[in-house]
């Protein structure tokens, strides 16, 4: 070997010592191990950088949604939310019974009346139509805070008992009471139910007392008395309840429209 040649390769082995090449960074390896290995963990300044955009982006979604709804809208919105929330939590209905005693238990969802019907004997047909509560009426206390006055409320019941040979039914329009059936009403109509508007007869309570004694003993004896009361009062209640809580979830999703 010359001279020269052995110059430069001594000139050669003293470049590659200063500039320390390691085998990552050799030429003549895989391309793959030139790829470096990073922690899966973000440094604290990365990861502050990508919550801050999770937020952001979380922020815009909401805006997006609440921008959706003008002011009042999102206002009434809110209302009418936290009332179902409240009725539901404060009071929550539960299911409407089917039976009571006799008779089977026919609701109306989103009307006012229930239809109860029953059979007494082989004979006899009841059909009753109650109504949710129509009315009330106020009465003083009693005891040491006789200061204020009481509210009972009440229900509209129409009592229809037929005969199963087709002749004339006999109907009876009461008011029920939490603790009693008034009867207001006492008719006859024919089965067919075509004809016009029937003869009421007098009002109930100026009839001969022997004579009203007579009737109440005559439904009572059918399963129309004080139970019957308690039952429409407790059934009305839990579904005026349900019938609320529909009502404003209706409500809720025409304005959210």
């Amino acid at each position: 070997m010359s001279a020269n040649m052995k110059t430069s390769m001594a000139l050669l082995l003293l470049t590659l010592r200063k500039t320390r090449i390691s085998p990552s960074h050799s030429p003549f390896l895989p391309s793959r191990t030139l790829i470096s290995c990073k922690s899966p963990l973000p440094s604290p300044r990365s990861r502050d950088i990508t919550t801050s955009t999770s937020l952001l982006s979380s922020r815009r979604s909401y805006a997006s949604i609440a921008a959706a709804y003008s002011p009042f809208q999102s206002n009434i919105l809110r209302i009418i939310r936290n009332e179902i929330e409240y009725q539901s939590d404060y009071a929550p209905p539960h299911q409407p019974a089917t039976e009571f005693k006799s008779f089977s238990v026919e609701d109306c969802p989103g009307e006012q009346c229930i239809v109860m019907r029953g059979q007494f004997g082989e004979e006899e047909s009841i059909k009753m139509e109650a109504t949710m509560f129509d009315g009330y009426m106020a009465v003083p206390r009693t005891g040491l805070d006789a200061s204020g006055r009481d509210v009972r409320l009440h229900i509209s019941l129409l009592v229809d008992i037929s005969k199963n040979d087709g002749s004339d039914d006999i109907e009876f329009l009461c008011s029920v009471w939490p603790n009693r059936i008034e009867v207001q009403k006492l008719y006859m109509v024919r089965g067919s139910k075509t004809t016009g508007q029937p003869y009421m007869g007098r009002n109930f309570g100026s009839l001969n007392y022997e004579f009203q004694t007579a009737i109440r003993e005559f439904l009572r004896v059918r399963g129309i008395d004080a139970g019957l009361c308690f039952f429409l009062h407790e059934y009305m209640m839990n579904k005026d309840r349900i019938e609320l809580i529909q009502w404003l979830r209706k409500l809720n999703a025409f304005i959210a429209k």
